[in-house]
């Protein structure tokens, strides 16, 4: 009987350590799919379009680099309703 429980024990025990280590892999390889598929494709994209998502370009002349959002006041009938 004591044989038995400790072997069941032992069969536990390795299981979950089997399983912890398949999770890694998993997800791993799964997250460096989502990576290349996500950010690459939209980094190939953007180059063969001209796309810069950053302002990279610096000017002397310039005070600042803020940029100008442009913001306009909307009426007030439109701020109850917004979704």
């Amino acid at each position: 009987m004591n044989n038995t429980k400790a072997f069941f024990t032992g069969l536990k025990q390795g299981m979950k350590e089997f399983g912890e280590n398949i999770t890694i892999i998993v997800n791993s390889v799964l997250l460096l799919m989502v990576y290349i598929i996500g950010v690459g494709i939209t980094s190939f994209i953007a180059k063969i379009v001209g796309k810069h998502f950053l302002e990279r370009k610096l000017s002397k002349e310039a005070k600042t680099y803020w940029s100008d959002l442009n913001i306009k006041r909307k009426p007030l009938k439109e701020y109850y309703r917004q979704f």
